[in-house]
């Protein structure tokens, strides 16, 4: 960054004008010119007013249609009252002062027919809505000259994202007094001139010109389009970079062995007893022919719930142990490390025993190690891994500790891996003689242009057939104020008890006097890992009524007359390792055939029995993970049925995720639907820790051409010059761009 654009805005626009823009996270010149306009205001065309809510704060363009100064008789003073229009509705802008003549420079300005922005919080008098004292700026008056004024009354005007402190016109003029000196030489363009001239955009400095003073529509267009892909571009070379680096790195080949070899993988293909998928066999194909490559596998399997990857993974970490070596599979809870443990014990049958009386002569161990292990069972998990009888070991972040040693780890599968960090993820990879294979897994589905842009550096397969057999799920909203539709719902879960089927109650708290997630913390309060994007942030403060708390509802469903002499269960994180096993174990079993849980089994918990899903305050969770917790139904050949029991008032972006859930089955639309609800934010994951978004203006979903574009031009440009030493300015973007908190979540691929 140049010295002009690092200059603090105190020193440039002075500090009484730099304090509010501070207020705005506005610090210094290149901040400013960053802070670019949300939208543009046409000077032909005017707010449509009957869309302003009271209490908003707001900026309009609107007509005057007339203005009148009068004596107040109640308490003395003069007021004046304007009154603007779009045309169709009206809206009153209201001044007061101690004296009439302090009201004239405003009425000599508001002269019916100007057009202007009007800025205010909107309130109401006498079923009128109205701006008191209102900041506002007229169309070709509020200019230096008459031509000047001309040439401002025909641009489009550009709105920025403004507080009540700091008006949009206020940016506006601070933002001319530092762009208009500037030169080339003053700012950096991180694009090669390579790239500009392959794709006809215009310079940095011509861009930020354009979205701030555009001559017109297409002027600032045309400069926004230059800015996003330059926010691709250096994401996208970033991504490359990491491409380049893995790809030099070594890694042991680990070859499948030959048919008829005796290999466990073999045994175990013939022992399934279901036929694998087509997407199954196509995507088992491609990471057994990467395994088998002395170059480390970055792949990342992403596949609808209940699409089979724990099968696929299970394969590739069986080829692995063919060929001598280890895999380790990352869990983020102990209960889902409890569970794929489980589970890959028994699809693997007497092949998980072996040196076992009674296992099979090629076969293998499955070792399960997390932080809740007595001292024995620790013990002897940790030799298992160590000296290589284990050919799998599945753990939670227990596998990163010191004393977890390897024989030869030759393969690292993690499972959701958006619960790890950078640190914990090359802490087991470290474990390695060298660098292991690595292959994600994970069940939220990613729409592709998000893939491409978080996930960059890996190869993506996508499962997206159900096994066979499964019979389907149907979702509904139950609105919570409706005593009957919630009569009935426990008429149904009793109905699906009595046919010897399962049943889950989802609430987002443990106690009822917890904080909800984001909150205070308060004893009994959830874990992290429960409460991890448990509650969207912006409702996370709602007026509606208390959050449902696991402790609380599993009293209540005890008293129910429906489900009398029905054994109701209790889940949660607080739960110490021993209860939490038993009371799955009691739900699987039937003994206790209602199981109320927090979101602790979100993730992979497999009960082929369980057929209903009831979620208590389904308005306040997000759309990935209520189509994660629908998953655990269905999963065996009876029919899911998920009832979303939501406080949401119809219209509100609440009810329009319930909806959408209740709507659809298919995750990768609605992985799409949920980034436009949200806005996006930041893929890079800052908007989580409260700070500015790297991206601006890119829009991964619908920015899908140009993020493909940019994609293709970085990994040129890499290519050719994977240090970028001829290209500083990009290389330094990158480095502010990408810091270290972007760095870690993108390294997390």
């Amino acid at each position: 960054m140049t010295a002009r654009l690092a200059e603090p805005l105190a020193t440039t626009l002075g500090k009484r004008a730099a304090g509010p823009l501070a207020k705005l996270g506005l610090e210094t010149v290149d901040d400013l010119l960053r802070h670019y306009p949300r939208r543009y205001g046409d000077p032909g065309r005017l707010t449509d007013m009957d869309r302003l809510q009271l209490g908003e704060h707001v900026t309009v363009m609107a007509r005057v249609a007339r203005a009148t100064v009068r004596p107040m008789r109640s308490r003395g003073g003069a007021l004046l009252q304007a009154t603007v229009t779009d045309g169709r509705h009206e809206l009153s802008l209201t001044f007061f002062a101690k004296r009439a003549g302090a009201l004239r420079p405003h009425e000599d300005k508001l002269r019916p027919g100007r057009s202007g922005l009007f800025t205010g919080v909107v309130s109401e008098y006498r079923g009128t809505r109205q701006l008191t004292h209102p900041d506002y700026v007229l169309v070709g008056v509020d200019a230096d000259d008459d031509e000047e004024a001309m040439v401002e009354a025909s641009r489009p005007i550009p709105i920025y994202p403004a507080s009540a402190s700091v008006p949009t016109w206020r940016i506006q003029r601070a933002v001319r007094t530092v762009l208009d000196p500037l030169t080339e030489d003053d700012v950096v363009d991180p694009l090669p001139v390579e790239v500009r001239a392959r794709l006809g955009l215009p310079t940095r400095l011509d861009a930020l010109r354009a979205v701030h003073v555009p001559d017109s529509a297409e002027h600032w267009q045309r400069g926004r389009r230059r800015l996003r892909l330059e926010e691709a571009f250096v994401l996208q070379v970033a991504l490359a970079q990491r491409r380049a680096r893995t790809a030099s790195e070594e890694a042991t080949a680990r070859l499948p062995r030959q048919a008829g070899a005796g290999g466990v993988l073999e045994d175990f293909d013939a022992a399934l007893p279901f036929t694998l998928t087509e997407g199954q066999r196509r995507v088992g194909e491609q990471i057994a022919d990467e395994l088998a490559r002395p170059r480390p596998m970055q792949r990342l399997l992403q596949g609808e719930v209940g699409s089979g990857k724990t099968v696929v993974a299970l394969r590739a970490m069986l080829q692995v142990v063919d060929a001598g070596g280890q895999a380790a599979l990352l869990a983020p809870t102990e209960v889902l490390a409890a569970q794929h443990a489980r589970t890959l014990r028994t699809m693997l049958g007497p092949l998980a025993e072996g040196g076992l009386l009674g296992g099979a002569a090629n076969g293998t161990r499955v070792a399960l190690l997390t932080g809740s292990l007595g001292a024995a069972a620790r013990k002897e998990a940790l030799l298992q891994a160590a000296g290589g009888e284990a050919g799998i070991v599945v753990g939670t972040h227990a596998l990163l500790g010191d004393q977890v040693q390897f024989a030869d780890l030759g393969l690292v599968v993690v499972d959701e891996q958006h619960r790890f960090g950078v640190e914990q993820r090359d802490a087991l990879r470290a474990k390695g003689r060298v660098a292991p294979h690595l292959l994600v897994m994970t069940a939220t589905p990613i729409p592709r242009t998000v893939a491409m842009t978080v996930f960059g550096d890996l190869e993506t397969s996508t499962l997206t057939e159900l096994p066979s057999g499964r019979a389907g799920i149907t979702s509904h909203v139950v609105p919570a104020a409706n005593p009957r539709w919630n009569e009935r719902m426990w008429e149904k879960v009793r109905e699906e008890v009595d046919a010897g089927r399962r049943a889950y109650v989802v609430c987002p708290r443990i106690h009822p006097d917890d904080a909800p997630a984001g909150g205070a913390s308060t004893p009994g309060a959830p874990e992290p890992d429960e409460i991890a994007d448990l509650l969207e942030p912006a409702e996370a403060v709602s007026d509606g009524p208390p959050l449902r708390a696991v402790l609380e509802v599993a009293d209540m469903l005890r008293s129910t007359p429906r489900l009398d002499g029905v054994e109701v269960g209790v889940l949660h994180g607080q739960l110490p390792p021993a209860e939490k096993d038993v009371a799955m174990a009691r739900f699987a079993s039937g003994e206790a055939p209602v199981l109320v849980s927090t979101t602790v089994v979100e993730v992979g918990v497999d009960v082929p029995e369980a057929t209903v899903m009831v979620v208590f305050d389904a308005d306040r969770f997000g759309i990935s993970q209520l189509h994660q917790l629908r998953g655990r139904i269905g999963r065996g050949g009876d029919p899911g049925l998920c009832l979303l029991v939501s406080n949401a008032q119809p219209g509100t972006p609440a009810a329009a995720r319930v909806e959408a859930l209740a709507g659809t089955t298919d995750g990768f639309e609605l992985a799409t639907l949920d980034l436009e609800l949200r806005s996006e934010g930041d893929v890079l994951g800052a908007a989580q820790s409260g700070r500015s978004s790297s991206l601006r203006l890119l829009r991964v979903v619908k920015d899908a051409d140009l993020i493909a574009e940019a994609r293709t031009e970085a990994t040129a440009i890499v290519a050719g010059d994977p240090e970028l030493a001829a290209h500083p300015e990009l290389a330094e973007a990158i480095a502010a761009q990408l810091d270290a908190e972007q760095e870690e979540f993108l390294e997390r691929a």
